[in-house]
């Protein structure tokens, strides 16, 4: 059992699968045989073989990207290593052997001058940028437009811990850094960041930042657009430097700008982020409530008690049902109605749940104390969790995943509206479906959302998907909700975002581009059109 989310390795992904090879997930015989009840029962058989049409980047401009000193590579390997995403959509079309949006080349710088100069030349040679970090985006983010020749501009060159002001509690990490070796670096020096996102494993500090990231430690040290205090960004218009003190009054925060950004504006290559020592103990309860309502209601008097916890979350009574919070028991009969988990980090008397307000408050609002073993079967397990999508896509099951955020007053419309959208939709392509929802993250004025689906896959997935998506994106956007808390815009969510913001915020994001990048060198059709 690992002690700690900081002793986690980096892992390095393969193409087309989530998680480490060398240890994937299993489904268990209970999991096989609640999918036949849905009429999952078999796979769609071996998966094409990949086949790459040759790279369309010329010999003068391979020979002017390595004129920088970067690293250049075009064979197949690599450019399959940057294929898209892990969205069930990108794992869909690899298993059918779709590479149509692998890059032409990658390249790996190895300081950040070295990334001024390639965007220097892709604006010369008529080559479109797509910076690449972690690789673990799942909206369609890594999918640039393809009108002309594409390079992945692979971060993980660029990786390190730059500098730590130990007083200010600031420490520089380069953009490339794995989350993992980051907290490892932090470590050395008694700090860490407590960024703890799903994508864990391969995520890194710039992937983190232009996608505004939030971790299962959100309620207790907040969002990575949050953490950030300053930014280190090579635009095509040159190097901009964002963060010159914690709060300013000096115009808008054009930190704000660049993150959330995903590549759009210019290239994130270092990141000035809040730290904190790290904390002497970690513990995570169990809670059971009767029903949803019932578990959010608590959520919410938490959130807007002056007494957090570091982690909320809370299952609906399906994803309970089926004990999702614990992968390595999917499954298995689990607790009765809602689950929830309450972690604490600090020192040892800031971490008993047995005793104190929150205990009081939880009882007092229909919980039922479980202990730790649930909780903490949660903590270990969670980076495990989407290990299981790769079985079940293997067993015939279409399953993928959606989040949004709305304000408490509208979180029982939302989470009724969404799972009705699901549901109707795949139903009427035959496929009846399961759809489980859980609160991942809370605030005092409201909640995430996130929806797990599975349903028996049809001779189409994607397409089958592609009706569920959009009529759940209606719904979010008809409930007045985001249609992202986390997971970014890509190009999945874009019409969504560009209805969600209006006219004349697109007209300002669209001013900032051009002004940025005239040229349209940086990841054409990622959060713009």
């Amino acid at each position: 059992m690992t002690s700690s989310e900081v002793d986690l390795p980096v892992v390095a992904f393969e193409p087309g699968r989530w998680g480490d090879p060398a240890n994937p997930m299993h489904l268990s015989e209970s999991v096989l045989g609640a999918l036949t009840m849905l009429g999952i029962d078999g796979g769609p058989g071996e998966p094409e073989q990949p086949f790459l049409m040759p790279s369309r980047v010329s010999g003068r401009a391979l020979a002017a990207l390595q004129k920088t000193g970067v690293t250049v590579a075009t064979d197949d390997a690599t450019r399959l290593a940057h294929l898209r995403g892990f969205s069930t959509p990108d794992l869909l079309k690899f298993r059918a052997g779709d590479t149509s949006d692998a890059p032409d080349a990658v390249i790996v710088p190895a300081t950040a001058e070295q990334v001024a100069e390639v965007l220097a030349v892709c604006a010369a040679k008529d080559l479109t940028l797509s910076p690449f970090a972690g690789g673990t985006s799942v909206t369609g983010g890594l999918a640039p437009e393809r009108t002309l020749p594409v390079v992945a501009l692979d971060l993980r060159g660029l990786s390190g811990l730059i500098d730590l002001d130990a007083v200010s509690q600031i420490a520089t990490l380069a953009a490339g850094t794995r989350l993992p070796e980051a907290e490892r670096l932090l470590a050395e020096h008694g700090y860490e960041l407590g960024h703890f996102p799903q994508s864990y494993e391969g995520a890194t500090i710039g992937g983190c930042a232009v996608t505004r990231s939030a971790g299962q430690s959100s309620i207790g040290y907040g969002r990575f657009d949050e953490m950030v205090v300053g930014l280190t960004v090579a635009t095509p218009q040159g190097v901009a430097e964002i963060g010159t003190a914690p709060k300013s009054a000096a115009g808008p925060d054009l930190r704000q700008l660049f993150l959330g950004s995903e590549g759009a504006f210019g290239v994130v290559t270092a990141v000035r982020v809040r730290v904190h020592p790290v904390p002497a103990v970690r513990r995570f309860y169990g809670w059971r409530f009767p029903d949803f309502a019932a578990g959010s209601t608590a959520m919410r008097a938490l959130a807007q008690s002056s007494v957090r916890p570091t982690v909320l979350r809370l299952s609906d009574e399906a994803e309970t049902g089926l004990n999702l919070a614990n992968p390595g028991a999917a499954g298995q009969a689990a607790v009765g109605g809602c689950l929830m988990v309450v972690g604490f980090e600090g020192d040892e008397p800031d971490v008993d749940c047995r005793d104190g307000y929150v205990s009081a408050r939880l009882i007092e609002l229909g919980g039922e104390f479980l202990g730790e073993e649930p909780g903490e079967a949660w903590r270990v397990g969670r980076f495990r969790g989407p290990y299981l999508r790769d079985p079940l896509l293997d067993a015939g099951a279409l399953v993928e995943t959606l989040e949004t955020v709305t304000f408490w007053s509208n979180v029982e419309r939302l989470k009724a509206d969404v799972t009705a959208a699901l549901t109707g939709a795949l139903g009427e392509q035959g496929t009846p479906a399961v759809v489980m929802c859980h609160i991942s993250h809370v605030y005092p004025t409201g909640a995430s959302l996130y929806f797990t689906v599975i349903a028996k896959a049809l001779e189409d997935p994607l397409a089958q998907w592609g009706a569920a998506k959009v009529a759940a994106n209606a719904a979010i956007r008809a409930a007045g909700a985001s249609i992202t808390h986390h997971h970014a815009v890509g190009t999945d969510h874009r019409a969504t975002y560009l209805e969600e913001i209006g006219d004349v915020q697109v007209t300002a994001l669209r001013a900032v581009k051009d002004a940025l990048d005239p040229q349209g060198v940086l990841n054409p059709g990622i959060l713009l059109p």
